[in-house]
């Protein structure tokens, strides 16, 4: 690791990288969440690098696929939907847990959680949850500043819909959870309180979005996901972990790639350079445990005309940037709680489960 990278002024690479404003450019698409939020806020040039950062991206280059950062972008990530007042209102009922998800998730409760406010949610005709098992959908009021987001959504065969999680909150708001408002139990999942993320963060906290890409520059964190996150500690923005490693990176850790890094030196299509610079400028945030190391893009399931075929790829482009390339800030006071479940059945091992 060079530190060298991560002092100072961010370098000229970077400057470069960045689309030039011009006079009566059209605006920026919209991004979620508060322009102060925690998650629209670039990395400061004195950021803190955390001593740790050594350990854990030998850690992460023990990665079994041998794979570095990749992109989900056509399955295992979130598609979202634009709603108004015209589109239907649907009242999406809870999970009951089968013998196996009991075990599973160690626990007694008879459903998973919608969190509160969480009742009629617009889903319009076309909307598709991700195909893969973790089955996300959110939906975005852009007038009402509304977001609804889910996890394992089903459509049942007489049309109603059903889902393991539900929160809804202001589009326009911090982008934050309070562990203390979810009323989560140390030991358990925080999916029996609403969040869809293992972290307790909004599901569209972080989502690489197609028109922003397509207009030219990302302008807030990128959520990611890992295989190392720490067991039983979590930094702010994370309200809550299901990581599975002693040792582990804490979930709500950023990591920033080296903003002086020269990304000509990779190969990289423009819609991949752009991604490339938002992890210089704004880093990504660890959300979640995966098989693997995921940055999270919108996935575009029932949006004809819009596809990444030929921008973003899972591998091939930022897959190929060592993980030596990056760095992990220091962040606030870590939180020792957390899902208990590693400690009585194997995650990866158990073929029941959805992660």
């Amino acid at each position: 690791m060079n530190p060298r990278a991560f002092l100072g002024l961010l370098s000229g690479t970077l400057a470069a990288s960045l689309p030039l404003s011009a006079e009566n450019s059209p605006s920026p698409p919209r991004r979620f969440f508060s322009d102060d939020s925690f998650w629209n806020q670039p990395i400061a040039a004195n950021a803190e690098t955390d001593p740790r950062t050594g350990r854990w991206v030998k850690l992460l280059e023990t990665e079994p696929s041998k794979e570095n950062w990749l992109i989900n972008c056509e399955q295992w990530t979130i598609p979202v939907y634009e709603v108004d007042s015209s589109t239907p209102q649907v009242k999406v009922g809870l999970h009951t847990l089968t013998p196996d998800e009991h075990r599973i998730w160690h626990s007694q409760h008879a459903t998973f959680g919608h969190g509160k406010g969480f009742d009629l949610v617009p889903i319009p005709g076309e909307a598709k949850p991700d195909p893969r098992g973790d089955a996300h959908l959110a939906a975005v009021d852009w007038g009402r500043k509304l977001v609804w987001d889910m996890w394992s959504v089903t459509k049942n065969p007489d049309g109603s819909w059903a889902s393991n999680t539900g929160m809804v909150y202001a589009s326009d708001g911090p982008g934050v959870f309070r562990t203390e408002d979810l009323g989560v139990v140390d030991g358990e999942s925080v999916h029996f309180h609403g969040p869809s993320r293992a972290a307790g963060v909004p599901a569209v906290a972080g989502l690489i979005l197609y028109d922003e890409v397509m207009a030219g520059e990302i302008r807030h964190k990128v959520a990611a996901a890992s295989r190392f996150c720490a067991y039983r500690e979590f930094v702010f923005p994370a309200a809550w972990t299901d990581g599975i490693v002693e040792g582990g990176i804490p979930e709500g850790t950023v990591i920033q790639l080296d903003p002086a890094l020269d990304l000509s030196a990779f190969p990289l299509t423009r819609e991949e350079r752009i991604v490339c610079v938002a992890l210089q400028r704004y880093g990504m945030v660890l959300v979640d445990i995966a098989q693997g190391q995921p940055v999270y893009a919108e996935g575009l399931w029932g949006h004809p005309g819009k596809s990444w075929k030929g921008k973003l790829r899972s591998t091939g482009g930022l897959s190929t940037i060592p993980y030596s390339h990056y760095r992990m800030l220091k962040m606030g006071p870590a939180t020792y709680k957390g899902d208990g479940r590693s400690k009585f059945a194997s995650v990866w091992d158990d073929p029941q489960t959805n992660k």
